[in-house]
């Protein structure tokens, strides 16, 4: 079993991760494009593609920057909807989940 102090440090750390890859991914968007029509088409498919990427993350950092709060008040493991214990494997899973496997579908 995993406890509070390890979740938080797995948590800081995957969110650490995320804060790289979006700094990335905003230089990457922001770098000068392409004068060439064929090119910039390619390159406007990258950014597309970049920007969903850049989106999921920002999403999953507000989901983990929420599971930490619930860690500070005592409320992490314990469901939002139905106020069961969330099970270790499905922390160990998806350890930013406010859900248990019954309310989550």
């Amino acid at each position: 079993m995993i406890t509070n102090s390890q979740r938080r440090a797995q948590l800081q750390a995957r969110y650490a991760d995320l804060e790289k890859r979006v700094v990335a991914i905003d230089e990457e968007l922001d770098a000068e494009h392409s004068s060439d029509w064929e090119e910039l088409a390619i390159e406007r498919e990258g950014d597309e593609v970049l920007e969903g990427i850049g989106f999921s993350a920002q999403s999953e950092m507000r989901q983990i920057e929420a599971a930490l709060e619930r860690l500070d008040s005592g409320e992490y493991g314990i469901c939002v909807t139905c106020g069961e214990p969330i099970s270790d494997e499905r922390l160990n899973v998806l350890p930013y989940t406010p859900f248990c496997r019954n309310c989550a579908t």
